[in-house]
């Protein structure tokens, strides 16, 4: 087959199934709304929880670092790309989240495969939860380490595997809050299961930094743990892009040496990392917006009464209405966006697992009252086309 027929041969495939992709250009948004082609909708698949993207303390640092440190790096951390704002941003992260060490990275994408595939090899083995993000699986492969799925959420399940021995290192990895599920890890019971088998833990908190625990510093600071890697991400949040690895000084100084996303990427523009400092300093000062954001969430669920759709078990700003058919569940967040001016993205596999398909509703600190009953008056109108 040639390059012409293997291309067209997959995107037409593709397109006969109801798992086809399209992007959307848009106009702009925030965490409340989003404008498209000239219209505005309410904004219910925004992960800028806080509404930290555009607060003006923030966009004022921006501005600011761009003028003092240019628009990039123009290089590798290994090179000239570490400067004084990416030291500055290392060592606030650590301090606030109690590790010796922090590694900026480009995305959590990047730190997660850096981590992973630098770390362990054929001789190690990885325990990771079936629903962690597609990076972290991603990563086990390219490791060419025994790699096993324990159930999710299941801490008896990871037991019931990782007591048979093994020569090599073992990680466990999980996700502090699941970015299509909303739920939240048992994460000191993966933590006492770790130290039994010494292994170490790797917790992958992107949309739990920031929104959850005292001052914002995650699902580990729940349950008081802090594991022996811990990943945040700066694109949730955060309202930026990015990620951090947390760890103690001999982890960080291995991956310096040896994480290839590290060593081989130019790193984040100093304005962005100076921009970063200041969120920290805003999110440790945002207990208002996560009480909001908490009344919202009660809110939401309280009033939520669709006989045709279940709700999930989430608490957290992550709110998915699984709906299981592709095909219906293009059609609500159609008639979302067309007939109610609300926008809500479906979520289909691969990225959810087959017949899980669902509308992934994300709630806001910058909600108000009236913008979930303008949901919820919605979801109530729509009746599936079978």
């Amino acid at each position: 087959m040639n390059w012409e027929n293997f291309l067209k041969t997959n995107i037409q495939k593709r397109k006969l199934t109801s798992i086809w992709r399209e992007r959307f250009c848009i106009d702009k948004s925030n965490s409340r709304t989003v404008s498209f082609q000239g219209k505005t909708y309410l904004n219910f698949s925004s992960n800028d929880y806080l509404g930290i993207s555009h607060n003006k303390n923030v966009i004022d640092t921006w501005k600011s670092s761009v003028n003092k440190y240019g628009i990039g790096s123009c290089s590798s951390g290994h090179v000239i790309g570490y400067t004084a704002a990416h030291r500055n941003l290392e060592y606030e992260l650590a301090e606030w989240l109690g590790y010796s060490n922090s590694l900026l990275f480009i995305s959590g994408f990047a730190a997660n495969q850096s981590v992973i595939t630098s770390l362990m090899n054929k001789n190690d083995r990885i325990f990771l939860d079936k629903l962690s993000h597609a990076s972290i699986v991603e990563a086990c492969i390219f490791s060419n380490s025994k790699f096993r799925r324990f159930q999710h959420n299941n801490p008896f399940s990871l037991k019931h595997m990782i007591q048979n021995s093994s020569l090599g290192k073992t990680l466990v990895v999980t996700e502090g809050v699941f970015s299509m599920d909303g739920d939240i890890a048992p994460i000191d019971q993966l933590y006492n299961i770790t130290n039994e088998y010494r292994a170490w833990l790797m917790i992958d908190d992107a949309h739990g930094i920031g929104v959850i625990g005292k001052d914002g510093r995650g699902s580990s600071d729940i349950f008081n743990i802090k594991p022996e890697i811990l990943i945040v991400t700066f694109g949730k949040a955060f309202g930026l892009s990015g990620a951090a690895v947390l760890c103690n000084k001999d982890t960080a100084n291995f991956l310096i040496q040896y994480a290839r996303h590290l060593i081989y990427s130019t790193s984040m523009p100093p304005a962005q990392a100076e921009t970063l400092s200041e969120i920290i300093r805003q999110i440790k000062n945002s207990d208002f917006a996560r009480a909001k954001l908490s009344y919202n969430i009660k809110y939401f669920r309280n009033n939520f009464n669709l006989k045709n759709i279940k709700l999930s078990k989430s608490v957290t700003a992550i709110q998915p209405l699984i709906i299981g058919n592709n095909d219906q569940c293009l059609q609500l967040s159609k008639f979302l966006r067309d007939k109610k001016s609300i926008w809500v993205q479906s979520i289909r596999p691969p990225t959810v697992p087959l017949n899980s398909s669902r509308i992934r509703i994300t709630l806001s600190a910058l909600h108000q009252k009236k913008d979930i009953d303008a949901l919820l008056e919605a979801l109530n109108d729509f009746v599936f086309v079978s």
